[in-house]
């Protein structure tokens, strides 16, 4: 009999819109989890096996053997002492549980995106972090600069802009002093007017930056204040890849940013991540409360850092540095997954980021892959894929072997099709195969290539 895999409703019903564009295109790589629905029997995935290339098959070694999404508690505890054994006063994040962390709170801002969940609230504002503390998130993702007078501020970008007299002035956030990088956008007191907010992506274009619920620029501090205690806080600390650093820059910019943090923090969890490995290091040696984890894209681009171009040259940067993780684009794991055979080896922990982070299905395959956390746009939407995952009342069985995770359906040694699964309180939390397991993962790779 045929063992049949298929993806479920919600993913199939989902349009991703594109960066840019017709509406009718969708992200790339989305469309391999959105179309990779299939069935066919043992002999047919023998075969399809043979053609995936040997260097993209990883080991079963990362897979954990309960695979089954664990189910939300409160919050993820603080760092506590590691046992790496490397004689360092190491830290490392306790995460008894799979996380789920809001990219600039409850996701970035695109502006020239056609959907409307990429304009809803404000990113890295107060509004958007409490607006994503409501759903089951652990942390927060933020990015974090330093004033020209020593205030920890939070705003993504390297540039502000605004228009004066018709003329686009832009600014480096570094460059301001603290009240002038909050005179722009919406200003907390009523009786001032703020200056048009303006960004520029990537290919050089510029839009207003407008969304539904605008909210104030904001600083570190009043992050502390006003967002719920019980939230993380994943402070990445941003720097300018166009500019090379000396170490007395980045120590003094670090240490403002820990005072704040050591002022402030209190109980809250706390992880640090930079993009560039020298800041990442060198907070590692300032301080050891806090983990802290390195951030690359795996080698999507090509850096002149070339620390900054692989999986591998990140966890060497961990290694030297004594850092207690990284976080990697979703792409670069998915093209590599023995990579986290790697990673786990080195006792590092591993994150992920990017847009295929809002598909539910590319998430739960990461779980099964080791992976420990994901940082997310779409908060309402994963969370609450998340917490459905292998949950499934015994009348939806016969629904669940056509419609919901590719992974619950196996074949007996017999050839009979059951659901496997296990039963905690009348949920039903799914098992998967190992030979599942196994051949998503060596089939991912080839088709989430360029």
């Amino acid at each position: 009999m045929k063992t049949k895999f298929a993806l479920s409703r919600s993913l199939i019903n989902t349009r991703f819109r594109p960066l840019s564009g017709s509406s009718k295109q969708e992200i790339p790589g989305v469309s391999l989890f959105k179309h990779f629905s299939f069935s066919f029997n043992l002999q047919q995935k023998k075969m399809a096996l043979k053609a995936v290339h040997s260097f993209h098959v990883p080991t079963l070694d990362g897979v954990t053997d309960n695979a089954a999404f664990v189910q939300y508690s409160s919050r993820v505890t603080k760092g506590i002492a590691d046992d790496r054994g490397d004689g360092q006063d190491s830290i490392r994040l306790t995460a008894p549980k799979f996380l789920v962390i809001g990219h600039r709170g409850s996701g970035m801002n695109m502006l020239q995106c056609s959907d409307r969940k990429m304009k809803a609230i404000k990113e890295n504002s107060i509004l958007s972090f409490n607006a994503a503390g409501k759903y089951a998130i652990d942390f927060i993702e933020f990015d974090v600069q330093v004033t020209k007078d020593d205030c920890p501020v939070i705003f993504h970008d390297n540039t502000i802009l605004t228009e004066e007299k018709g003329a686009i002035i832009e600014r480096r956030v570094t460059d301001l002093t603290l009240s002038e990088f909050l005179s722009y956008g919406p200003q907390r007191d009523p009786s001032k007017v703020g200056k048009p907010l303006l960004r520029k992506i990537k290919d050089g274009r510029i839009f207003n930056w407008i969304v539904e619920k605008d909210d104030s620029l904001c600083t570190l501090r009043e992050a502390f204040q006003k967002v719920d205690p019980s939230l993380g806080f994943n402070i990445e600390l941003k720097f300018d890849d166009k500019i090379v650093y000396k170490e007395a820059e980045l120590k003094h910019a670090l240490q403002v940013v820990l005072q704040a943090v050591f002022e402030n923090a209190k109980d809250r969890p706390i992880i640090f991540s930079s993009f560039q490995p020298d800041a990442a290091q060198l907070i590692r040696k300032l301080q050891s409360t806090y983990p802290v984890f390195f951030l690359t894209d795996g080698g999507s681009e090509i850096h002149l850092d070339t620390r900054r171009n692989s999986l591998e040259e990140a966890i060497t940067v961990c290694l030297e540095g004594g850092l207690q993780g990284i976080v990697s684009e979703v792409k670069a794991i998915f093209r590599n997954p023995r990579a986290i055979t790697r990673i786990k080896e080195c006792k590092l922990a591993i994150i992920t980021y990017g847009r295929l982070n809002n598909v539910p299905e590319a998430v739960y395959m990461q779980h099964l892959m080791g992976v420990e956390g994901v940082i997310v746009d779409l908060v309402q939407d994963i969370t609450e894929a998340v917490s459905q995952f292998g949950i499934e009342s015994t009348k939806d069985v016969q629904d669940i072997t056509e419609a919901v995770s590719p992974f619950g359906i196996e074949s007996t040694e017999e050839g009979e099709v059951e659901h496997n699964s296990t039963r905690d309180g009348g949920q039903m939390h799914p098992k998967f195969s190992r030979n599942e397991i196994s051949f998503l993962l060596k089939l991912i790779p080839e088709l989430i290539q360029h």
